[in-house]
């Protein structure tokens, strides 16, 4: 839920929340990096299994969610954001896997982005959708040596964190607070704990890994999450949006640097259109203050 008491505060807390979004994005860009040094002997899935249970370990105690008080009209968008969760880390994460961090956390922005162009009623959103399919085409680059299955998975990722983001709206709107969302981390926790429990038992797998992983659920999910509660009540939501478009030039950049992913001129122009797009399009909805957030 976005938190309206941002409008019209003071510029200097403003400028307070907008630091503290920098560092959410920069700590979950660096917890994606860190969880692919874990990929050669945990996975993708295994990975993300240890990332939802430190996620869990942490949150939970925190807010202690009232269970048993749900009803089913409030357990069933919990249970569906739960799913929500799991698929976009395992679709992000293989997808990281197979063409590198920045452009998987592109094309994963591409679920917001949908999300708001569709909620927008301004025709000149649709430059916006131009622009963004042309930093996809710019990314992808089409031809045959491209990697089909990590370009599917960094779109399954978009597509479930615009559905995150639709699920989280209505968690928001029927369970006080943020017990919906800490529920549903609990729920995709306990779904990812056989995963977690196979993994460790198949195969051999190094505390170095392990720590790895266990710092990629830290960095990724639980420092974000609580810099983003703090953000939002600092700084409008356009501007949170905007700022938070600086996770795909981040990601790129500590893939190149971090991780020696080396990006074609093509691509880093990709990422910028596509950062230019969502920009572009909450920008625009700042200036109609009808449409809805």
């Amino acid at each position: 839920m976005i938190d309206t008491r941002a409008v019209g505060v003071k510029p200097s807390r403003k400028a307070g929340g907008a630091a503290t979004l920098l560092a959410s994005a920069l700590s979950n860009q660096l917890g994606a990096a860190t969880a692919s040094f874990a990929f050669p002997v945990m996975g993708p899935v295994g990975v993300v299994a240890v990332r939802q249970l430190v996620a869990a370990a942490v949150l939970l105690p925190i807010v202690r969610p009232r269970l048993r008080e749900l009803s089913w009209r409030q357990w069933w968008p919990v249970l569906l954001l739960a799913v929500s969760f799991g698929t976009m880390n395992l679709g992000l994460y293989g997808s990281i896997q197979r063409i590198g961090l920045g452009l998987a956390v592109t094309l994963e922005f591409l679920g917001p982005l949908a999300v708001a162009l569709i909620s927008s009623r301004r025709k000149s959103s649709a430059l916006c959708a131009v622009v963004a399919a042309f930093g996809v085409l710019a990314i992808t680059r089409p031809e045959a040596s491209m990697d089909l299955v990590g370009i599917g998975l960094g779109l399954i990722a978009a597509c479930s964190w615009a559905a995150y983001i639709l699920l989280n709206r209505t968690v928001g709107k029927r369970v006080q607070g943020i017990q919906g969302t800490a529920a549903a981390t609990g729920v995709s926790a306990t779904l990812f704990l056989p995963v977690a429990v196979v993994v460790f038992i198949s195969q051999p797998v190094d505390g170095l890994a392990v720590l790895c992983a266990v710092a990629a659920g830290i960095f990724a999910s639980v420092l974000p999450y609580v810099a983003d509660l703090i953000a939002l009540r600092r700084v409008p939501a356009n501007m949170f949006g905007v700022l938070m478009s600086i996770n795909p030039v981040f990601a790129a950049v500590i893939g190149a640097v971090v991780l020696h992913q080396d990006l074609a001129a093509g691509q880093w122009v990709g990422i910028g259109l596509i950062v230019a797009a969502n920009a572009g399009v909450l920008l625009l909805r700042e200036h109609n203050p009808t449409e809805s957030h």
